[in-house]
């Protein structure tokens, strides 16, 4: 039986005619700069011929799964990836329900819950009498309550989902959040209707409007003068503006007289009601509904659950005093801790009903424990998680299936784990490869690399410099290769960034009793004019500390707008500062069409020299693919249809008149420099650098992209493929490109995700490049070589949870 898996020949994207050997049933790391190859050798070569001979094998139609570009691939297995794209952006969906320990908690409160009768409030008994089976649809019968014998409903785990009517608070229908319209920022309150009040209305829209208001203002017998600015008008015609005739706001006023029937006799629906209604229909569109938050809508905790997204009634059921809402809120170390001293507590034959549940519950969180996520608790939405966080727990999930002979392919599962974690994580992959799997890590976790069976280095550069097997072999062999950036790390010949030793400062941020979430009433010192890295473990507090208090409290201070900051006594020494700028993970945008050139101010210069070199025949606007003109109208610029599969996904399809190249081609016929506008969007921000190095307004912001260590992006890539950190570093990228005056404060979580050792320190040199003109600088963060390279550390500790939110230690690093 082969014991390798044999490449020959990959040639996708610029892997150079890659041939190698991967040993089977092995740890094996591939790393290299960002942009060498790596993952498209990992997951677009491997695991994609993977699937496809799968599929293959089965007798199923691989239409869909192309096979990659490459020679051969010999023993190859069946492949599994775990890669740091969010696939769920539910707002229902939470850490407890994709990892069903959410389900399981569902079926222990329903078998052994009390809750109070909701006639005589004493306490009802769990009546024992359910089947051996859990069904998640079963109805609720009738129970009598053994003191004052009225019927109660029976406990079924339906009464305890939020995505079901027996449990979801009716409200918020198990959201947690309610929309709500923003009267301030849908209407200028200082102008008119007929002079622009309504911000989302033009001019025809206005115009058409006028008349249904005066002939709505007339059926109800009041005036309505679209002259009068919207801040002076009484209380029922501004209700009427915003809520329409059919609202509850407006029809308080009115109770005893019925709308009018038609839209010329005043049927008017109201700018905030419309939006909302337009807000709901349109659930699959998160460019329109990314639209109308910015226009108008607001996100607020729904006031009759508190966010919790249960009904009263499934709230009030405890398990040994604890109810499920409590539970969902206990970090998943805690839980488990919870969840072990459940059989002492237990009388009588409850232990009986329990047993296999928490048996299985015991076992499914200390997977999650083992993988370096028992910090997180059960209620925390899945959109809200990191990318780490979300492979992590697919990762817990692959330990319990229990397969072998699978290759698994993973995308960094390190990024966001503090160094005191990683031997853990690295214990979890060994248990996935003494299972008989070989295990496939694209890393650059330098512990990581060092546990490994096998090395596989790419590189040695980026983009076109990359593409080739630079070295493999053991970690040891790795580190002796002399050609290897990798191996100079690891073997210690390209030494770590050290600190400048810059110390402390006299200006400084004090935070007074910081208490928000698991913080102990601390009082932070944050020197100012100094490059200062907050430490400490996943859940310690540190997010909570400086982007929650420090970062909503500057955005308060300077901005006089923004989420209210965490709870805390105050912070003192603002005066030292001109501005705070808050660079975090959050995408940059919701939606496809925005890529990293848009982004950045880039693709804008670009257009402009295409337009130059048509000899007036074109605008900059037609090398837009985002407007009419110069785009292909088939697929409306964006180089693939989306074709609708019914019972399944939706598949996207290569557009079969521009053929993937998003413009007509008389735009395509426009060279720069021997390159067409599509070749340009799909060049690295390296190449696109050499071709524009003699246009000015072009070469530097591509400059500044890399100097972030974002060389190897493809400029058209698209914005919602990027990772927390690419947009974290495209954030910075645009934000050097700004004139500042003054001394700004700049705050940033964890800039150095996913970056090898050689680009973290090229992103050092230009933080320390703003510390050295007189800004400060401070960042969350894992990265030993960032940690070693700071003036001043902050470490929280000494564990995630309710065990963090400790002050362990402040000072220079060499202390």
């Amino acid at each position: 039986m082969d014991d390798r898996i044999r490449v020959t020949g990959a040639r996708l994207h610029n892997l150079r005619n890659v041939s190698l050997d991967i040993p089977k049933n092995q740890l094996v790391v591939m790393t290299g700069l960002s942009g060498s190859g790596k993952s498209t050798l990992a997951f677009d070569t491997l695991h994609r011929e993977g699937q496809r001979q799968y599929m293959e094998s089965l007798g199923m139609v691989t239409g869909l799964v192309g096979k990659p570009a490459v020679d051969s691939i010999t023993g190859l297995s069946p492949s599994i990836s775990v890669d740091q794209h969010l696939t769920n952006r539910s707002p229902r969906s939470t850490v407890g329900t994709v990892t069903e320990v959410f389900t399981y908690l569902r079926l222990l409160w329903s078998r052994i819950g009390t809750r109070p009768c909701p006639h005589c409030g004493r306490s009802v008994p769990p009546s024992y009498a359910h089947d051996a089976e859990p069904d998640e649809d079963a109805e609720a019968g009738q129970t009598p309550c053994p003191h004052c014998g009225t019927p109660v409903p029976e406990l079924v785990m339906g009464s305890f989902s939020f995505n079901k009517p027996a449990g979801a608070c009716p409200a918020c229908t198990g959201l947690g959040e309610v929309i709500r319209p923003d009267a301030r920022r849908l209407l200028d309150g200082g102008r008119s209707v007929a002079g622009g009040a309504v911000r989302g209305w033009n001019a025809k829209y206005t115009e058409w409007s006028i008349p249904v208001l005066r002939a709505a203002a007339r059926h109800y017998g009041i005036a309505f003068d679209p002259d009068t600015p919207v801040d002076r008008l009484g209380d029922p015609q501004r209700d009427l503006l915003l809520y329409g005739v059919e609202s509850p706001e407006f029809r308080r006023h009115f109770p005893a007289t019925d709308p009018p029937a038609t839209v010329a006799a005043g049927r008017f629906e109201g700018v905030a009601t419309a939006l909302l209604r337009r807000y709901t229909d349109r659930a699959d569109d998160p460019e329109y509904r990314e639209r109308a938050e910015k226009q108008g809508l607001t996100k607020q905790v729904c006031a009759e659950c508190g966010g919790t997204r249960l009904r009263a009634e499934s709230r009030a059921v405890t398990v040994h005093g604890l109810t499920l809402v409590e539970a969902a809120r206990l970090p998943l170390t805690e839980l488990a801790a919870w969840l072990g001293g459940l059989r002492e507590r237990s009388e009588g034959d409850e232990w009986l009903f329990a047993e296999p549940v928490v048996a299985d519950l015991e076992e499914r969180v200390r997977r999650l424990v083992d993988v370096g996520v028992g910090y997180l608790t059960l209620d925390q939405s899945t959109p809200s998680l990191s990318a780490g966080e979300t492979q992590r727990l697919r990762l817990a999930a692959l330990l319990g299936s229990g397969l072998t002979g699978v290759l698994y392919v993973l995308d960094e599962p390190t990024i966001g784990l503090h160094p005191s974690d990683t031997a853990r994580l690295i214990g979890v992959l060994r248990r996935l490869r003494d299972l008989g799997n070989t295990v496939l890590v694209i890393e650059h976790d330098l512990d990581v690399l060092r546990a490994a069976d096998h090395v596989v280095d790419v590189g040695p550069g980026a983009g076109r410099d990359g593409g080739r097997i630079v070295a493999a072999g053991t970690p040891e062999e790795v580190a002796r290769a002399e050609d290897s950036v990798t191996g100079a790390y690891l073997s210690g010949r390209r030494p770590a960034p050290r600190s400048r030793g810059r110390g402390d400062s006299e200006a400084a941020l004090v935070v007074r009793g910081a208490r928000a979430h698991n913080l102990k009433d601390l009082t932070v010192r944050i020197p100012l004019g100094r490059l200062v890295t907050l430490t400490g473990p996943s859940g310690s507090g540190k997010s909570t500390l400086l982007l929650d208090i420090v970062g909503r409290a500057a955005r308060r201070h300077f901005h006089g707008a923004g989420d209210p900051p965490g709870e805390h006594d105050g912070i003192d020494g603002w005066q030292h500062l001109s501005k705070a700028v808050l660079i975090d993970q959050e995408p940059i945008s919701r939606v496809p069409r925005s890529n990293a050139a848009t982004y950045a101010d880039v693709f804008t210069p670009i257009r402009e020299v295409f337009a130059a070199r048509s000899e007036g025949r074109l605008a900059a606007g037609h090398f837009s693919f985002n407007t009419p003109g110069g785009r292909c109208e088939r697929c409306e610029g964006a180089g693939v249809l989306t074709v609708r599969m019914h019972f399944l996904p939706a598949v996207e399809v290569r557009c079969p008149l521009c053929r993937g190249r998003r413009f007509r081609p008389e735009v395509l016929s426009v060279r720069y420099d021997g390159h067409d506008i599509a070749e340009i969007l799909k060049a690295t921000v390296d190449e696109a650098l050499t071709v524009f190095k003699d246009v000015p307004q072009v070469a530097a912001r591509l400059g500044r992209l890399a100097d972030v260590g974002l060389g190897y992006l493809p400029l058209g890539q698209p914005a919602t493929t990027l990772s927390g950190g690419e947009a974290q570093r495209l954030k910075l990228a645009k934000e050097l490109g700004r004139r500042t005056t003054g001394r700004a404060l700049y705050l940033m979580d964890e800039p150095t995700t996913g970056l090898h050792a050689a680009d973290t320190a090229r992103l050092l040199d230009v933080l320390q490049q703003l510390v050295d003109a007189g800004h400060s600088v401070v960042t969350i963060e894992h990265n030993p070589d960032v940690i070693r390279a700071s003036d001043w550390l902050i470490d929280l500790g000494p564990q995630g949870g309710a065990a963090g939110g400790r002050l362990l230690a402040q000072g220079p690093p060499q202390h």
